[in-house]
């Protein structure tokens, strides 16, 4: 059930016949993992707690650093220094404090995957590490947890929501990683800030829709 104040908050969703008292519900009583703190997952998970999201778990072994600041909105130059998932987990409590944040300070490794993933009913990956969405698409197959997956760079963006038993995975599409002398990330390529706040905020609408 909604409390009074979560009814005030959520009205503008509420009233939309596509969500409504019952999806609002069914939003409160979610769980959502983001599987990075950086580009992606800061639009993602602050969204998605606006939303109103019951739980949302975040991934990350990466501590905050001035570069950060040019596109990862949940953090700010108080948060210099700090694990990124601390920081979100403080950003997203700032911004609903009706929604649980379980931080997981760590790098998603096949050996934890599972046991983290399975106690969620969707996964949004936001990591420009090929590894772990390799990792993560395998988990989320294995599982039957819906995932929406995306990546940026330079001025461009993908994403691929995928159901599982309804269509292509991500390593359907992609069936190995490329050479290391052709895979880039960010880092070495470069990002326009806006990029991955207009793709993360995609992933955030499409895990609504799921």
């Amino acid at each position: 059930m909604l409390t009074s104040e979560e009814e005030a908050r959520y009205a503008r969703q509420i009233v939309m016949p596509q969500i409504g008292e019952e999806g609002q519900e069914k939003l409160k009583s979610s769980k959502v993992l983001i599987v990075g703190a950086g580009g992606l997952g800061s639009p993602s998970a602050m969204y998605l707690a606006c939303a109103g999201v019951g739980t949302i778990g975040i991934v990350d072994e990466d501590t905050v650093s001035i570069s950060n600041l040019q596109r990862q909105i949940l953090h700010s130059s108080e948060s210099l220094g700090m694990k990124k998932v601390e920081s979100a987990k403080r950003t997203l409590g700032r911004l609903n404090p009706h929604v649980r944040v379980v931080a997981y300070e760590m790098r998603l490794s096949e050996e934890r995957a599972k046991d983290i993933i399975a106690g969620y009913d969707l996964v949004v990956d936001a990591v420009d590490n090929l590894t772990t969405r390799y990792i993560v698409n395998d988990t989320c197959q294995e599982l039957g947890k819906p995932l929406i997956e995306a990546g940026v760079m330079h001025f461009d963006g993908m994403i691929l929501t995928i159901l599982p038993g309804k269509g292509p995975c991500f390593r359907c599409v992609f069936p190995s990683p490329p050479p290391e002398d052709v895979a880039r990330t960010p880092r070495e390529m470069g990002i326009l800030g806006p990029v991955p706040g207009i793709i993360g905020c995609m992933q955030a609408v499409e895990a609504v829709k799921v």
